[in-house]
């Protein structure tokens, strides 16, 4: 089915920098789609360190699981990744079909298999044709380059209407490090970690446990921040790794005050990627950004929050550019969250809606109304019982979020 781009897309993708130490690749192996790309590699340098977060769902897919146990040693050699078809609830199948497709890879590359790591995107249930994947590996390897980002961008999609990347510097101890990223994802998006599939390379010098402990937090202040449909993928899978090539002191304590330039650069990245996912949420016509303040924690905050933007009936009202703002009230009032509804404050495109758990006096919903017709939403909320804050971003819900899903895997 063909996908117009949505009206909330970037004008172009960017133009991201080599990084040394790192080359990509892109093949057709028609695992799913007959005409386009489909397969891509990411070679990194040896002596990568290498992070991830990975789906929490009790239902996660094979190269799930063999990333997750990969990730303990810390070490990455390349990533494996295909779309069109997610190698999910496949059972033992698909666990034999990620242990092929890195046995060739390692043999390809000339690395333990303990640095592949895999991901798969697409049809759940579905056996992965993996025969199609190690068929390619060497003409993968072969036909590397440093500078493919964008192909490799396109080549992780499956619902999405755009490819999806982001760029950034920091300057660590004088030496100026380059982040790269690029990311997957249009439905089934309400991650529960990550996203469904983002990987970041950099060329920094840091040890795999702090590589860690910044993606874990970076996660946590972008992708857990995101929701489309509610829904959390079985395939979930950010990955970051570093080269190294950059030639900094190497970082190996996570306070090391070196490392805050890294931090908030990665965190700006992580934040990009994650909201070009909303902006090209399924159907999506609305891009909204929901900030929740007075609540119990930060954690308190984000529930919250997710609660609003996980709403059909805030979601739809939105996309009927509807000030209903009672659906907010609701939402607030489901999510199990400490609120006080006497003090509960709501305003929506900076206009105050409601005070002190009550509609303003002489409430005026004509500007509300004018915001709602335009495509970025505002909706703030404090929930009046501590000093707890977050910022949510999600999309409206309209009905080509059904035509999408109803013929998905036609």
């Amino acid at each position: 089915m063909a996908l117009q781009v949505s009206p909330l897309a970037p004008e172009s993708f960017p133009d991201l920098p080599i990084i040394a130490g790192v080359s990509l690749a892109t093949a057709r192996c028609g695992i799913k789609y007959k005409d386009r790309t489909d397969t891509c590699l990411i070679e990194l340098a040896e002596g990568s360190s290498i992070a991830g977060v990975l789906t929490r769902s009790l239902t996660a897919s094979a190269p799930v699981e063999w990333c997750r146990e990969n990730l303990k040693r810390g070490s990455g050699r390349a990533i494996l990744i295909n779309a069109g078809n997610s190698n999910a609830f496949t059972g033992a199948v698909g666990v034999a079909s990620v242990k092929r497709c890195v046995t060739v890879a390692a043999e390809v590359l000339g690395c333990s298999e303990a640095e592949i790591f895999v991901a798969s995107t697409g049809v759940i249930g579905e056996p992965l044709p993996d025969e199609k994947i190690t068929a390619m590996l060497p003409n993968l390897h072969a036909g590397q380059n440093d500078d493919g980002w964008a192909d490799a961008a396109a080549a992780i999609m499956t619902t999405d209407t755009y490819p999806k990347g982001a760029t950034c510097k920091a300057v660590v101890d004088g030496v100026t490090v380059t982040i790269n990223g690029i990311a997957k994802g249009s439905g089934m998006i309400a991650p529960d970690m990550a996203t469904m599939l983002a990987f970041v390379v950099t060329d920094l010098a840091v040890s795999a446990p702090v590589l860690q402990a910044l993606l874990s937090a970076g996660s946590d202040r972008s992708f857990n921040c995101i929701t489309v449909d509610g829904d959390t993928s079985t395939s979930d899978t950010l990955l970051l790794a570093a080269t190294g090539r950059a030639e900094n002191r190497r970082i190996e304590k996570v306070d090391d005050p070196a490392l805050e330039p890294f931090r908030k650069a990665l965190d700006g990245l992580l934040i990009d990627l994650a909201q070009q996912v909303v902006r090209d949420g399924e159907g999506a016509e609305k891009f909204v950004t929901i900030a929740v303040t007075g609540a119990d924690s930060d954690a308190a905050a984000r529930r919250i929050g997710l609660a609003i933007g996980n709403s059909p009936l805030v979601k739809t009202a939105i996309a009927g550019e509807d000030a209903n703002w009672g659906r907010i009230v609701m939402a607030v009032g489901k999510a199990g969250e400490k609120a006080d509804r006497d003090r509960l404050a709501i305003s929506i495109g900076g206009v105050a809606v409601a005070h002190n758990g009550l509609r303003v006096p002489d409430y005026d919903e004509a500007p509300v109304a004018a915001h709602m017709k335009g495509q970025n939403i505002d909706i703030a909320v404090d929930v009046g019982v501590g000093e707890g804050e977050a910022t949510v971003w999600t999309c409206d819900l309209t009905h080509r979020y059904i035509d999408i899903n109803a013929d998905y895997r036609s």
